[in-house]
């Protein structure tokens, strides 16, 4: 793991666990077609602070595990994360990420999907070297969850006719199930009473359905230069997220009209100034922010029954910080 990595107050618990999962995940980019190991190393080296292996590792310690896999898994967990990143930007026709150029701006979409697909096929086959059923059965299930959550944000593009219900649907799937699954599966390691578990999985949801609110925050409060991607990213590709929803619900019937325009048409950007103050003045920022608030109060919640440890206090640090994020 980069110094800049465990060094980090959430990190530092697990460093040395966060360690070998590196070395895991650089040994099963393992391939003999050169251009998958090129792709692989470039999108999995390219940044972030792993906060999904992250929540494995530190899931599992916090009640008690002393066995390795918690490594493996949660270097497959990496693995799914950055296969659906290398579709996202296909699909979502990115051309930067985290600052960088995507590796579908560089290789093109073909070669991108192709090794998301071989990061994906891995990751099961690292399943199976974690050896348990149960944790098999959750994953696989995550993964169809997953998929439904992005096609559902496909075919809700242009539609500003959602509800915040449907849209609460589309990001549980789309991202929180993947931090449920994260806790989830580490807690699954160990021998803990169920409901310790139950309350790692709650955690890993609501921390995911904070995260994901924040995001949505920022495409319209964010920094660009700090992001590493544009803000009004989501607006310039027609995505009816909880900010603009709420903008139209708030807003006049004029202010309604064009947010529903830019969603409709995807012509967001030539309006967006015009759209920014409009998600200001509505009060659009600070309910989306309250709403990752109030998730992150209750992933903070399902963590009391958990044992007192150098562990949970990294994972209610996270929780804070999703919500504290300017990235």
């Amino acid at each position: 793991m980069p110094m800049s990595l465990s060094a980090l107050p959430t990190h530092a618990p697990v460093a040395d666990d966060f360690e070998q999962v590196n070395r895991i995940i650089h040994e099963r980019l393992a391939s003999g077609v050169t251009l998958i190991e090129t792709i692989g190393h470039y999108i999995v080296d390219s940044g972030g602070k792993r906060v999904r292996p992250l929540l494995v590792l530190l899931a599992a310690r916090a009640l008690g595990y002393e066995g390795d896999r918690h490594t493996l898994l949660a270097a497959l967990i990496e693995f799914m994360h950055t296969s659906t990143l290398l579709h996202d930007d296909v699909v979502d026709e990115s051309s930067l990420r985290r600052g960088k150029a995507t590796a579908n701006d560089t290789w093109g979409n073909a070669p991108s999907i192709l090794v998301g697909d071989f990061l994906y096929s891995r990751s099961f086959e690292m399943m199976v070297d974690v050896g348990s059923m149960p944790i098999m059965a959750v994953l696989s299930h995550a993964t169809s969850t997953i998929a439904e959550g992005e096609v559902l944000q496909l075919t809700n593009i242009g539609n500003a006719d959602i509800s915040e219900d449907d849209y609460y649907r589309t990001i549980r799937g789309k991202t929180a199930m993947l931090f449920e699954a994260s806790a989830h599966t580490g807690a699954m390691l160990t021998s803990a009473p169920e409901a310790h578990k139950e309350a790692l999985r709650v955690f890993g949801q609501e921390l995911g359905m904070a995260f994901q609110l924040i995001d949505d925050y920022l495409d319209y409060a964010g920094n660009a230069a700090e992001m590493g991607k544009n803000v009004g990213d989501d607006l310039a590709e027609g995505k009816p997220t909880l900010p603009l929803l709420h903008a139209m619900q708030k807003g006049n019937a004029e202010e309604a009209a064009l947010i529903r325009q830019a969603i409709e048409k995807g012509d967001g950007m030539d309006h967006l100034e015009t759209i920014l103050r409009i998600v200001r003045d509505t009060g659009a920022l600070d309910y989306t922010r309250q709403q990752a608030n109030d998730r992150a109060q209750r992933a903070l919640e399902a963590l009391a029954i958990i044992p007192d440890s150098p562990f949970k206090d990294s994972l209610s640090l996270l929780a804070r910080q999703a919500v504290e994020r300017s990235v």
